[in-house]
């Protein structure tokens, strides 16, 4: 029987490589998953801290989704979007960066199902978009509107961020403080727009984080310059940002000059001394009693003969602002950095009731500029800790309650947490897929299981039996109870929105949508060229 091999034509010829492009597809969820899994734990208020240790030999112990993954070695490509992936999340919402890529791995696990069974990725994708825009159709009618002025709504959304970190304990502490940060940052004139630049976070080693504080004015963690025996403290202060050098000038290049006899000499110090008083006078000259010195390159800010005419001059020297934070120090006074000494004028002066330095108790000190006038719409946020691996992780979680707080005016609604919007989506798009025809109803019902993967994690970071918990809280959703979640404290399942367990909705739709946008991404690729 020789006649099948004269079909050997040209129809069979265009799938030959569907073995490779498979395997290729399989190597990228697989690799992917990984990447999920590794964060899977750290998931909810009961999940476990990662403690990473950097090849430079520094260690960072965090519970945030985005940092574990930044600091990971990633080297397979289709993994580096999940990296991406909570990258992004943290820069829309700040808060869920976990979620996100758990909810990708699950999303991802799904569609590997559906691609074994021979579904064409294609047809999973394009199921996957609908899924997804369904899913935040769903959310947005289960949100809660909230007001600015419902402060306390803002406070347990901030502290439920909070739950989730090394700090828990504080977070009846952070999550006002974090509140009121953002609320006296926002322009009336632009209600919705919050710049998290406007609020600085200076961290000073020392004290617990219980000794964290909110500032209205500027914090610097150093001490005022009294080498001379300058003032440490001036009240009605008149403050100048100066970005020029108090000190003798120097020549460009790398220069020797020769000084052959005394008298030489003594005219070179002369003029030296006469080139810093003649400076320092036309600064006294308009009132000026504070003295902010940006960080030099090319020679010092000042020098010893200039810091002891300064304190004769009974002007307060704080040195080596660094460049970056001039523009936040500018903002805050109300003033203008001066560039040249020519331009020392009154009019660019910044004015504050009080400058001082205050002693910390445990030997450190810092500098407080308080009781600004017309200050601008800025905040300082001073964090304690008793070591670096504490204050580092204080001042992200503070970050993710800043965010989620910014989330709040951005977008006003809340949403329960504890799994509960996670599991209504899964009721919702089941239901949906049994209406849909074809291929995409079998692939939403896949991604609605997938969305499960939420609670269940948070069933088992917590110690309970997942399975019981998942399959008690569809019961509970499928009797009408829309805001059921887990509640992780008591091990049961409660009324989420009644335990104050809420979050922004712009995280869970921002993660739902990022979460399926990546992994299409990862679906369309069927081959990986290197090009060396």
């Amino acid at each position: 029987m020789a006649a099948p091999a004269v079909s050997k034509g040209k129809s069979t010829e265009t799938f030959v490589d569907n073995k490779r492009k498979d395997d290729i597809r399989m190597a990228n969820i697989a690799a992917a998953q990984s990447v999920a899994n590794a964060v899977r734990t750290s998931l909810g208020p009961k999940g476990m801290d990662k403690m990473i240790s950097t090849s430079s030999g520094e260690v960072i112990i965090t519970n945030d989704g985005a940092t574990i993954l930044n600091k990971m070695e990633v080297l397979q490509p289709a993994a580096k979007f999940l990296v991406e992936l909570s990258k992004s999340q943290d820069v829309v919402a700040g808060d869920g960066t976990t979620t996100v890529v758990v909810i990708a791995g699950s999303l991802l696990k799904a569609s590997l199902g559906l691609l074994t069974s021979g579904i064409h990725p294609t047809i999973v994708s394009d199921s996957l978009h609908k899924t997804s825009i369904k899913a935040v159709e769903i959310l947005s009618a289960m949100a809660v509107p909230v007001e600015l002025s419902d402060r306390d709504s803002l406070v347990k959304s901030a502290s439920t961020s909070l739950n989730s970190k090394v700090v828990s304990q504080y977070s009846t502490l952070l999550a006002p403080l974090a509140v009121d940060a953002v609320l006296s940052v926002v322009d009336p004139e632009k209600p919705d727009l919050v710049d998290l630049k406007d609020i600085r976070i200076v961290k000073k080693l020392g004290g617990t984080v219980d000794d964290t504080e909110l500032v209205k004015g500027l914090v610097f963690d150093k001490k005022v310059s009294h080498a001379a025996g300058g003032p440490t403290r001036v009240e009605n202060a008149k403050i100048g940002v100066i970005q020029f050098q108090i000190s003798p000038p120097k020549t460009d290049i790398e220069q020797s000059i020769v000084v052959s006899d005394y008298s030489q000499m003594d005219r070179i110090l002369k003029e030296e001394r006469n080139y810093i008083l003649s400076m320092i006078k036309k600064i006294k000259a308009t009132g000026c009693n504070v003295l902010l010195i940006q960080k030099s390159i090319l020679r010092d800010a000042v020098t010893d003969l200039s810091l002891h005419y300064l304190a004769k001059a009974k002007i307060l020297v704080i040195k080596d602002v660094e460049r970056d934070e001039i523009e936040f120090i500018t903002k805050t006074l109300n003033c203008l950095p001066i560039s040249n000494i020519e331009h020392f004028r009154a009019e660019k002066l910044g004015y504050a009731d009080l400058v001082e330095e205050v002693p910390l108790g445990d030997g450190g000190k810092i500098v407080k500029i308080t009781g600004i006038k017309d200050m601008g719409r800025t905040t300082s946020v001073l964090v304690r800790g008793s070591n670096h691996l504490v204050i580092d992780e204080a001042e992200r979680s503070l970050h993710d309650a800043l965010c989620v707080v910014r989330c709040l005016v951005n977008k006003k609604f809340l949403i329960a947490g504890g799994g509960a919007p996670e599991i209504e989506l899964s009721r919702q798009l089941g239901a949906w897929a049994k209406v849909l025809q074809g291929m995409e109803g079998y692939c939403v019902k896949a991604f609605a299981e997938a969305l499960e993967v939420i609670p269940y994690t948070l069933a088992e970071n917590a110690g309970l039996n997942p399975i019981a918990i998942v399959t008690e809280l569809r019961n509970r959703h499928a009797q009408g109870e829309i805001n059921a979640g887990i509640n992780v404290r008591k091990g049961q399942i409660t009324n989420i929105l009644e335990e104050n367990v809420v979050q922004p909705l712009l995280v869970s739709t921002s993660a739902i949508s990022l979460a399926t946008e990546c992994v299409r991404m990862i679906l369309k690729i069927d081959d990986i060229v290197t090009v060396r």
